[in-house]
């Protein structure tokens, strides 16, 4: 990959769907579908909304390392980040990505006490396309 910050931004950018993955409180591996990061700064912190009341949230209140997979299936490439996930729970970042139309998944709206903000960071990328992998390392 001759440019790890375009491909990965192009990706992000056109993705429907993120693939965000955790570990249970049984220890497994746990994957789940979300909405497209709403925003991101580079290539290294992705922002994601979800219900406070979900298992994912309780799992990374104890463990806050994930994984984020954007796929590109017309061209059969991925991009999987790993690194951790930080719970945002403040007015601040809550009003920064909310969107007309959240309502239907917060009926209270921005101040609903079940919406809150995921923070991704990412440590490090593997990239997948043409039926081989690399590792690359993600730029500040």
């Amino acid at each position: 990959m001759r440019d790890p910050e375009k491909t990965l931004g192009n990706m992000a950018d056109k993705a429907k769907l993120a693939y965000l993955s955790y570990t249970d409180e049984a220890g497994f591996p746990t994957t789940r579908a979300m909405l497209a990061p709403r925003a991101r700064e580079g290539v290294r912190v992705f922002y994601l909304t979800t219900n406070t009341s979900s298992q994912k949230v309780a799992a990374f209140r104890r463990d806050s390392r994930a994984s984020l997979y954007f796929a590109d299936t017309r061209f059969f490439r991925g991009i999987s980040l790993r690194g951790r996930i930080e719970v945002l729970e403040d007015p601040e970042s809550k009003s920064r990505i909310w969107r007309e139309g959240d309502e239907r998944y917060y009926p209270q709206g921005v101040d609903d006490p079940d919406y809150c903000v995921l923070k991704f960071t990412a440590q490090k990328g593997r990239y997948y396309s043409n039926f081989k992998s690399e590792d690359f390392e993600i730029p500040d």
